[in-house]
């Protein structure tokens, strides 16, 4: 099977629509329809002609709105998009139900297969990061430069604080989650996640946590909320147990592209201890890290973080 091959996929019922989601200014949306698969792409119109192409890849939970703030900062440099993976923001669930890292690289290979644009500046989060990881070892061609905020690369010895979203992806737990929070606000739910995601909750304004909690809204009205979270978490965690060439490690070590690795040194979900490691794994990488940033540095420090990118890009301009 090819890598942008999927296997057969199953008719699926119409997905209902819930509000409309968030689009902030200078920002427009559209959808990308292919067999099987529909990805809602959020983007920037270029600020000049001819700018290389950046795609932005969130994580676990996320959405491309987690790009927001990067994607204007970077606007006047890269053609930046953001897609929103299947079954998160505003894209349904994939027909044949895979939400392994492999089925989520599938379809972003995918669809930039079908854009017919070439080689992109790549741009992973989390689970983005692990991602985009197994795009760039497989898909070279696809890959102009490589940039990792906080990658969910395998650890042996995981924080406590990244058990509970590693236990989603035990069978069962999602749905007793869903029960057990059942009276929780969305408020409340959004405060939890800035908690274990920032390094300073304080530093999300008023305006931003309303914005949150207003998309907390949208996504527990989804009926596939919680089956997209919990299969991703098991689709991750089982890319963790791959060995072998398909194992992440070995395939960080066989990306050709120049990688910039960002770590918050407050990261509760992936270990900054983790960073010495992915620096001697991608063999031409720098590393950038912030000692308050927590797990999502992109939208915590978005000037620190577009500046260290445009620096990069600009080191490796002879692939723009």
């Amino acid at each position: 099977m090819s890598s942008t091959e999927l296997p057969g996929s199953r008719a699926s019922a119409p997905v209902p629509r819930t509000r409309a989601v968030r689009v902030a200014a200078g920002e427009e949306l559209r959808s990308v329809t292919l067999p099987g698969l529909t990805l809602t792409v959020r983007a920037r119109p270029p600020a000049a002609a001819g700018l290389p192409r950046a795609l932005y890849v969130h994580g676990l939970g996320g959405s491309s709105q987690n790009w927001s703030a990067l994607m204007e900062r970077l606007e006047g440099r890269v053609d930046g998009e953001a897609v929103d993976l299947p079954g998160f923001g505003d894209s349904p669930p994939p027909d044949d139900g895979n939400y392994s890292v492999t089925g989520h690289a599938r379809a972003v290979i995918r669809m930039m297969d079908a854009s017919g644009r070439g080689p992109a500046h790549l741009i992973g989060n989390s689970l983005g990061g692990a991602i985009c990881t197994r795009i760039a070892a497989v898909r070279p061609d696809l890959v102009r430069t490589l940039t990792l905020v906080s990658p969910a690369l395998p650890e042996l010895r995981a924080q406590r604080s990244a058990w509970p979203t590693a236990a989603l992806a035990l069978p069962g737990v999602a749905r007793l989650f869903s029960r057990m929070t059942k009276h929780w606000t969305p408020e409340m739910r959004v405060r939890g996640v800035m908690a274990l995601c920032y390094g300073d909750p304080g530093r999300v304004t008023d305006q931003g946590f309303r914005h949150a909690v207003e998309e907390m809204e949208r996504r527990l009205e989804l009926p596939y909320f919680w089956d997209a979270m919990a299969r991703s978490s098991r689709g991750l965690v089982d890319a963790y147990t791959l060995g072998g060439q398909h194992g992440l490690w070995r395939q960080a070590e066989r990306v050709l592209a120049p990688t910039l690795l960002v770590y918050g040194c407050r990261d509760q979900l992936v270990s900054y201890r983790m960073a010495r490691k992915a620096a001697a794994a991608f063999r031409d990488s720098r590393l950038l890290t912030l000692p308050d940033a927590g797990h999502v540095a992109m939208m915590e420090y978005p000037e620190t973080v577009a500046a260290a990118v445009r620096a990069f890009l600009d080191d490796n301009s002879g692939r723009s």
